[in-house]
């Protein structure tokens, strides 16, 4: 199965450059999916090396251990925010390096059962924890008009989020919307149909999916706990798809760097360069910022 999606890690030269300092050093993969990363990290790596990869995704997760299938992966089913935990239970006083790559995979984008994709028929879900009770089904059928409009205008920045909260409240008293179609439909009609290249309900998908899966919240979370991930002399590395994340982390990290405890590695964010944009299209919003902590 694992075989049937096509998986290219995005920027894993640069990242490997800037994160993989000690080369039997002891690193996090924050998102393992489908073990791209970790892959190739491990192909520059020594023989005592160890990667702890984390993953919310129970089924991305399984197929990370068969493709990566390197006794120095240990791979947990949990939210990188369990780090510092896991790396206490087995007695590590931190990672040389952590890698936090806040896009989705390809198998969670392709995947038209797990309902990320605007483009293809299936449930409307959205979740990465299929233990989570919290779907985008739930959201659409379920919140009150002002929560639609709240997560619309925070997490998707949709500036026809009334319109679109809308036309949701209308059409769900017409019977459940329980399908990707019928909701990128429904933005649509709001829209007026479709324009450009970019779907007009990819900002609401991009609302519904932060607000189910808590993201911006669990980026907060980790961001406040590096100090007990990262060791001193370590760095962390975190790729963003997004302008609410990247702000997060841009502002996150210059807090630390004027504590003195951490320093700026790159002042700006770094991108993808252009044969890679070229080659994977789902890199060219891609940006990298690395931080290191101080030895003192």
């Amino acid at each position: 199965m694992s075989e049937n999606w096509i998986h290219i890690p995005i920027m894993a030269v640069q990242i490997a450059d800037m994160l993989l300092t000690n080369p039997n050093g002891v690193y996090v993969d924050g998102t393992l999916g489908l073990g791209g990363h970790t892959k190739f990290f491990l192909s520059r790596l020594g023989a005592q090396a160890r990667i702890l990869g984390f993953d919310k995704d129970e089924e991305a997760l399984r197929m990370a251990v068969e493709r990566v299938n390197d006794p120095r992966l240990s791979a947990f089913h949990a939210s990188y925010t369990q780090a510092p935990q896991e790396l206490e239970k087995l007695g590590l006083p931190g990672a040389d390096g952590a890698l936090f790559d806040l896009g989705l995979s390809s198998y969670q984008l392709d995947n038209p059962a797990r309902g990320f994709s605007i483009v293809h028929e299936g449930p409307l879900d959205m979740r990465f924890d299929r233990q989570n009770p919290l779907s985008a089904e739930v959201i659409v059928n379920t919140w009150t008009m002002d929560e639609l409009v709240r997560i619309l205008t925070e997490y998707g920045e949709e500036r026809r989020a009334v319109q679109i909260a809308q036309a949701i409240m209308q059409a769900r008293r017409q019977g459940r919307i329980g399908t990707t179609q019928q909701l990128a439909k429904i933005v649509e009609g709001v829209y007026g149909g479709k324009r450009g290249k970019t779907h007009p309900a990819t900002q609401t998908f991009q609302a519904l999916r932060i607000a189910c899966n808590q993201e911006l919240e669990t980026v907060e979370n980790v961001l406040a706990s590096l100090e007990k991930i990262v060791k001193p002399g370590g760095r962390a590395a975190v790729l963003t798809f997004h302008s609410l994340e990247d702000r997060l982390v841009k502002n996150r990290f210059k807090e630390l760097s004027k504590t003195g405890g951490w320093i700026l590695v790159n002042k700006h964010a770094l991108a993808p360069q252009y044969e890679e944009i070229r080659q994977n299209r789902r890199a060219r919003s891609a940006k990298l910022r690395v931080i290191e902590r101080s030895r003192i």
